[in-house]
């Protein structure tokens, strides 16, 4: 079961979490970056959920995720009677359920850029996500430079650039925590697996997210895994 480093007490998640009623199933913390997203999220913000792992590349994978979800992906939320299977539509309902928890932004200007840069993060850089696959174990610097990948990069350290310098005071994108830093914190991973150059002032910033509790938490958890997704390391591995 899941708890955050956040909560005072185990018995006192454990409790709220069954009040709540909240499960989130997703798949290995080593591999699934959409499940990274709303656990970093949920976690940082000391929302209580009950956790369950489905392995990815099982025979049984399809059919575990098929009890909780006919979309047949992870990561998916269960709370109470209700479903809801989107990354972006999970941490939307949990900052919906606890708006005292403030996971957008406070302020109107930097929320709906928030709201924009994690849309975008959500539904783009096709290129970057097949070149450069996230295995938080691995360490490949210099592999997976598409041109695609590229533009992504670039892409990606303009948002951030122009977040932290409007909003983020040197600290994350809008200041504090939030659900945008969530959303790119596998971005962030992946930048450190394959040794992404960034401008001192991104590097610091991605410094920042993997010191972040709830993100080191993550990678402590993938890294203790033993199980292997042999046809997700066979295709990273492939990779020029």
């Amino acid at each position: 079961m899941q708890t955050t480093e956040l909560d005072p007490t185990l018995s006192q998640t454990l409790d709220d979490a069954r009040k709540a009623g909240l499960t989130l199933i997703i798949g290995n913390k080593n591999y699934s970056s959409w499940s990274m997203r709303p656990w970093v999220a949920a976690t940082a913000f000391g929302v209580p959920f009950n956790e369950v792992r489905v392995l990815l590349d099982q025979p049984d994978t399809s059919a575990r995720i098929a009890e909780y979800s006919g979309a047949g992906r992870v990561p998916v939320l269960v709370a109470g009677e209700m479903t809801i299977w989107d990354s972006l539509s999970i941490c939307e309902y949990l900052a919906e359920q606890f708006p005292e928890k403030h996971m957008w932004p406070r302020d109107v200007a930097a929320r709906a850029m928030a709201r924009s840069v994690t849309a975008e993060m959500h539904s783009g850089f096709a290129d970057l996500r097949s070149a450069m696959s996230m295995n938080i174990r691995m360490s490949l610097p210099g592999r997976g430079r598409t041109p695609g990948a590229q533009g992504d990069i670039g892409r990606i350290s303009e948002i951030w650039e122009e977040c932290l310098s409007r909003f983020g005071h040197h600290q994350f994108l809008f200041g504090d925590f939030s659900i945008a830093d969530a959303f790119f914190a596998p971005v962030v991973m992946r930048f450190k697996i394959y040794g992404v150059a960034l401008a001192p002032a991104l590097q610091a910033y991605c410094e920042r997210v993997q010191a972040h509790p709830a993100v080191a938490r993550w990678v402590r958890e993938a890294l203790a895994e033993t199980e292997i997704a042999s046809h997700h390391d066979e295709e990273i591995r492939g990779k020029p």
